[in-house]
């Protein structure tokens, strides 16, 4: 199970919780949740904001499962980028310590999450991945897409992105 813990300033942190479903996203390199990628967003008594995770993967070439991955991040001194490293099984699925931006949210609707993994000598991300998350499994709103569009270009992702599915896959009864 994806355990995140980070801060955001106080009160967005709570327009922040709840359920957001991958919509879309922007695939590193290696093995990664394929699909059916829903996290669960709660803010602690201390302000931490807590979450848990879940997607399908395949392992070892054919074994389909659901992920429950769990991870820590750590704040910045830029209240929109965060550190996380893995844990437990995760921690040997995933690189680590990687840097984490929230590029732009609404909070109701839609958010956009960027993270490089490997840094080039001159400071570009070499690999990169990117999570266009919704509050709805469907999908962004149309009034959302215009905004999600200009951001994917200004990360230099636009054309870059798959579409995620939810076919309740990762589903507990």
């Amino acid at each position: 199970m994806l355990i995140l813990s980070f801060r955001f300033s106080y009160p967005l942190t709570l327009q922040y919780q709840g359920t957001w479903y991958a919509v879309a996203k922007k695939d590193p390199v290696g093995l990664f949740l394929l699909d059916n990628i829903v996290s669960n967003f709660k803010v602690e008594e201390d302000g931490t904001m807590t979450a848990t995770a879940t997607g399908r993967v395949i392992i070892l070439n054919n074994w389909e499962m659901c992920a429950n991955m769990f991870g820590t991040f750590e704040d910045t001194e830029d209240p929109a980028k965060f550190k996380m490293k893995y844990w437990g099984a995760a921690a040997y699925l995933q690189t680590g310590y990687d840097d984490h931006w929230i590029i732009d949210t609404d909070y109701d609707n839609y958010a956009i999450h960027y993270s490089c993994r490997e840094l080039d000598v001159d400071g570009t991300c070499l690999d990169g991945y990117s999570f266009i998350f919704s509050r709805y499994p469907d999908g962004l709103r149309p009034d959302d897409q215009r905004n999600v569009t200009e951001k994917k270009q200004d990360i230099c992702f636009l054309g870059k992105y798959r579409r995620v599915a939810h076919t309740g896959f990762c589903d507990t009864a």
